[in-house]
């Protein structure tokens, strides 16, 4: 069964078209799951984020996605989601502030450290081994709180130090995602675009520890989804490691 739980829109600010042309796209495609995991605004009073939906949005992202799930209801499971950066200071007001609307699930995209106003970007090469134990760290009281249905692109750290360094503390996050129930997802757009990630030394530490595996495609356009070579090369790889991936995730809607 072809599904996907890691889809934008426009609201982001760095993704293309609406949730219509996403999901006549998926339709096309033969997907029977779409969720849509736009990035959450976050309760900032002092920044405004370049880079994520804004407050005012919300509720007509989710508005929207209420009214096509109902009007593409029998041909396919349209999801509400939200992706969210774990920051300890905002999370509980983050969840108040999403708890009136009928959204259904988080996954954990870990963008920055600490807070995205001054905090370290994890995409930048960095050879920290200070910085990549911080990342492992609040990565795994992110996945403790039990409000994450998946982890997604956990290899975006782009760290270029000691490789047994990082061997060490991905397999030391794999084992805390493995503990908390959470899945990993394998991020299609870093495949297709030949980003860091994946990063194949991750995959290997996370087949040794026995971790769930989910395809992500993290569309940022409807385009996106029109290339099923991207979930045969990665069903490939994979296999190679002897990771059998899942294809549907249990959502969880946190709780405050």
């Amino acid at each position: 069964m072809k599904t996907n739980y890691h889809s934008h829109t426009h609201r982001c600010g760095h993704a293309e078209q609406g949730e219509r042309r996403y999901i006549e796209a998926a339709l096309k495609e033969g997907f029977r799951v779409f969720g849509f995991a736009d990035h959450v605004p976050q309760p900032y009073t002092d920044f405004r984020s370049g880079m994520r939906m804004q407050s005012e949005e919300t509720a007509d992202y989710v508005n929207t996605l209420v009214s096509l799930k109902e009007e593409f209801r029998g041909e396919i499971d349209i999801h509400i989601g939200f992706e969210a950066e774990y920051f300890p200071t905002l999370f509980e007001d983050l969840l108040r502030m999403l708890e009136p609307y009928p959204y259904e699930y988080l996954i954990l995209g870990q963008h920055f450290l600490d807070h995205e106003k001054g905090g370290t970007y994890v995409a930048r090469p960095c050879e920290s081994e200070a910085g990549l134990v911080h990342f492992a760290d609040q990565c795994a009281e992110a996945l403790h709180t039990g409000a994450f249905s998946c982890f997604v692109h956990p290899d975006i750290f782009h760290f270029v130090g000691d490789e047994s360094v990082y061997r060490a503390q991905m397999r030391r996050l794999c084992r805390e995602a493995k503990a908390c129930g959470v899945p990993l997802e394998y991020n299609l757009l870093g495949y297709g675009t030949h980003r860091h990630y994946p990063n194949p030394i991750f995959w290997e530490e996370a087949a040794v520890v026995g971790n769930k595996v989910i395809l992500g495609w993290d569309a940022h356009a409807p385009s996106w989804l029109e290339q099923p070579w991207l979930e045969a090369e990665a069903d490939a790889f994979l296999k190679s490691l002897g990771i059998k991936r899942i294809e549907t995730l249990a959502l969880v809607r946190p709780k405050i």
